[in-house]
């Protein structure tokens, strides 16, 4: 359910609908975690009550939908739109690209990647471009680079991954699991459907049993071997869409002594 325009907004009830079936709720469930009545919900799901946005808020909490969503929430009840969306280099995000800044430059020398809610690339620590560009040409991949093409596409980084065929069958999991607020929208059946077309991709089998705490993926260059498991960071209180949507992947090498 991505964000639209006010005239392509879908009608709340509808939309109400959708959040509580996605989350696996009830109009009893809802009205239990929110404290609204049940008749109050059906009203407003019928459009025989116009909700305040002190109850979309309260609705969106206890539903966890994303911040994007919660703008279309409050266009279908007549409202302003609440929650922006700046670019990184904006004033406004200043607090937080300064501690991101920071944590790439302390990652060096391993590679660190920012990465938005389709996994396009779009920040860097120095570490980054310099590994993935000792396999490939990355200046004739166009931007924004997404790290899934990468890691997917046969002129990419797939020649150099072993075992790469568990290795994106667990990405793909991933990829639904870290879908912002589990919301398959626009943009991520886009590229669900693009990596589908790579070949062999359409025929991944779920990954065996976990036989470790992490998956590494280990990338193969001549006799060189590098393996690298990764932690994810996201904000923890975000206030606006961009801040919400980002995701720092830091790699981390298998081995211990690699500092």
């Amino acid at each position: 359910m991505a964000t639209q325009s006010a005239s392509a907004v879908p009608p709340l009830g509808e939309l109400l609908r959708y959040w509580r079936r996605e989350r696996g709720k009830s109009q009893l469930d809802l009205s239990l975690d929110t404290g609204i009545s049940q008749r109050h919900l059906s009203f407003v799901e019928s459009g025989r009550s116009v909700p305040s946005r002190d109850l979309l808020s309260m609705v969106s909490d206890a539903l966890n939908i994303p911040l994007r969503e919660r703008n279309v929430l409050l266009l279908a009840s007549g409202y302003a739109p609440l929650y922006g969306e700046q670019g990184m280099d904006a004033g406004q995000m200043a607090v937080v690209t300064r501690a991101i800044d920071r944590m790439l430059e302390q990652h060096e020398p391993h590679p660190a990647l920012v990465l938005d809610r389709h996994w396009n690339v779009i920040r860097t620590n120095n570490a980054a471009p310099h590994f993935f560009g000792s396999f490939v040409d990355l200046e004739a991949r166009p931007k924004p680079r997404n790290l899934l093409d990468l890691m997917f596409d046969p002129a990419g980084m797939r020649p150099f991954v072993e075992e790469w065929e568990q290795v994106a069958a667990a990405l793909l999991q991933r990829v639904r699991r870290e879908a912002v607020g589990l919301v398959v929208d626009a943009g991520f059946m886009k590229l669900m459907e693009r990596l589908r077309k790579y070949p062999g991709v359409a025929e991944l089998k779920p990954p065996h049993a976990p036989q470790s705490p992490v998956l590494p993926i280990t990338f193969r260059r001549g006799d060189e071997r590098f393996s690298y498991f990764s932690l994810i960071t996201t904000v923890g209180t975000p206030q606006c869409i961009t801040a919400q949507e980002l995701r720092v992947e830091c790699m981390f090498p298998i081995q211990a002594d690699e500092r």
